[in-house]
């Protein structure tokens, strides 16, 4: 099956969709010297949000129609991740749902758990509703192609809510997989609930992502997000 390329009732149908050409591949070039300074390694970071260049390009996504129609109205960003896929800097990710959101302290409710720290940051697992509410937008800075560890995706899955881990081979086997393959700029929008997983890296290219998430301005529960744009 190929990957979902229009918006609308198609994404909440299937809990993704696949923008092109959201950005230029020269914007995609100017990009990765700021995502990449010299001096960081490292396969992948959670802060990007703090920096300067990457909330002007949350601003700069806003902008953009197809992918603002596709947004709840009123989503701020509460996060920015980089991921960068190699065979030098490799990893295989199993089926999963994202259930874990950054918020900026602890709070004691009785519908909060999964409590973590990931680089010095606090998350929490959240009730479902609120993760239903929210949406990632993962922007391609390179070609992304079945070689590259594209990611998988379990389609319309994400209306199943919360999965147990022992159901999701029941959950996987009632959606189609659908492989998210994209070219430079491109834009894969996905609800956090849906499954997903990718493999290794078989190929001699490099696929470089920023990962940005959004939710709503005031979280419940007297949370606060750790940063926002």
């Amino acid at each position: 099956m190929n990957a979902g390329r229009s918006g609308g009732n198609l994404f909440e149908d299937q809990g993704f969709a696949i923008l092109e050409r959201v950005l230029t591949p020269d914007e995609c070039a100017e990009l990765s010297a700021e995502e990449r300074p010299a001096g960081r390694s490292t396969a992948g970071t959670r802060s990007l949000l703090a920096e300067p260049w990457c909330r002007a390009l949350v601003d700069r996504l806003r902008l953009h129609g197809p992918l603002a129609r596709l947004l709840p109205t009123g989503l701020v960003a509460v996060q920015c991740t980089s991921f960068e896929k190699s065979r030098d800097a490799n990893w295989l990710v199993p089926w999963h749902q994202d259930l874990s959101i950054p918020v900026a302290e602890r709070v004691d409710h009785p519908a909060l758990r999964g409590w973590s720290r990931k680089e010095g940051a606090t998350f929490v697992q959240p009730p479902e509703a609120l993760l239903a509410e929210m949406a990632a937008v993962r922007l391609h800075l390179d070609p992304c192609g079945p070689d590259d560890g594209p990611l998988r995706v379990a389609a319309g899955s994400h209306r199943l809510g919360r999965i147990d881990p022992s159901r999701v081979p029941d959950a996987r086997r009632g959606s189609p997989e659908v492989a998210c393959l994209a070219g430079p700029g491109d834009v894969l929008v996905m609800r956090p609930l849906l499954l997903h997983a990718s493999s290794r890296a078989t190929g001699s290219g490099r696929r470089r992502v920023l990962h940005f998430l959004f939710g709503p301005p005031e979280p419940p529960f007297g949370l606060r997000w750790r940063d926002r744009v």
